[in-house]
C-alpha cells in the first residue's frame, strides 16, 4: 500500500497507495546510483536537494528546508515511526477505519523500526530534514508467488507538507532501474497514488486483493 502525496502491506506506510510492514524488510546493500553519492561512515547514499518554492496550494510552505536521502539507521527509529503514523493518518482517513488509524502507538512503532534498522536497513531509504523524517521508501525482492517482476516497491510515504516538493520523485529514483521490472500494490480507491505510479510506467495487471488492515481492495501495478 502506498501513500504518495502526488498522485499502502501491514502497519503504516508512506505514499498514498502502498502498504508496508517492517517485519517484511529484507537485508541487502544499495550501491551508488546516479544522483546519489557514497557517504563515508554511512555506507549507503546521501543526496541533498533544496526544497523549491511553489505557487501551488498543495505544495509545501517550508520551502527553505532541505532534505537528503540516507539509508535507514537505528537512530532514525522514532522520527521514522512518527512519520509513518502521520502519513497513514494524513492519507488514509476515509479509506482506512478510524479505529485502525487511531490505534497506532508511537513507542511500539519506534521499537519495531529500531529492530528493522539493525537487521534490514539495506533496502529502506529515508528522507532526512533536520531531526524530522519527511518520507521513506522500502523495496526488495518480490513477495508475490509467482513473482511478476524482479523487484517490489513495498512502501513509499511522504508527509503532507512535502507534497509537490520533488521528494517523491527522488525516492522513486532510488528504487527504479531502467533494466529491472518492478511491481507494487496500491489501494484501488486511491486515484492520486495510482496516477503518480502511472507516470513512472506502472500499469494495473488485473490482480486484486483485500488489504488486511483496512479491509479495502488493493490492485497490483507492474512496470516492465
Amino acid at each position: 500500500m502506498h501513500l504518495l502525496p502526488e498522485g499502502g502491506q501491514g502497519g503504516p506506510r508512506l505514499i498514498p497507495g502502498h502498504r508496508f510492514s517492517p517485519e517484511d524488510a529484507h537485508s541487502s546493500s544499495i550501491g551508488p546510483r546516479p544522483g546519489f553519492a557514497q557517504e563515508p561512515g554511512r555506507g549507503l547514499i546521501a543526496f541533498r536537494k533544496e526544497h523549491r518554492t511553489s505557487t501551488h496550494a498543495d505544495e509545501p510552505v517550508s520551502a527553505d528546508t532541505s532534505w537528503r536521502l540516507a539509508p535507514l539507521d537505528p537512530t532514525h527509529a522514532r522520527a521514522l515511526a512518527a512519520c509513518h503514523i502521520a502519513c497513514w493518518r494524513e492519507a488514509y482517513r476515509g479509506l482506512v477505519p478510524d479505529h485502525v488509524l487511531d490505534a497506532f502507538d508511537l513507542d511500539h512503532r519506534a521499537a519495531n523500526w529500531e529492530r528493522t534498522a539493525r537487521k534490514h536497513s539495506g533496502r529502506i531509504v529515508v528522507a532526512e530534514s533536520g531531526t524530522t523524517i519527511a518520507g521513506f521508501t522500502h523495496y526488495g525482492p518480490p513477495r508475490d508467488e509467482p513473482a511478476v517482476a524482479e523487484r517490489e516497491l513495498q512502501a513509499l510515504y511522504i508527509r503532507a507538507e512535502w507534497y509537490g516538493s520533488g521528494l517523491a520523485r527522488a525516492l522513486m529514483d532510488a528504487v527504479l532501474e531502467p533494466d529491472r521490472s518492478c511491481s507494487l500494490w496500491v489501494f484501488e480507491g486511491n486515484p492520486r497514488a495510482r496516477a503518480f505510479y502511472a507516470k513512472y510506467g506502472f500499469v494495473p495487471d488485473g490482480t486484486t486483493r483485500a488489504e488486511r488492515f483496512a479491509t479495502a481492495t488493493e490492485i497490483r501495478m507492474v512496470r516492465r
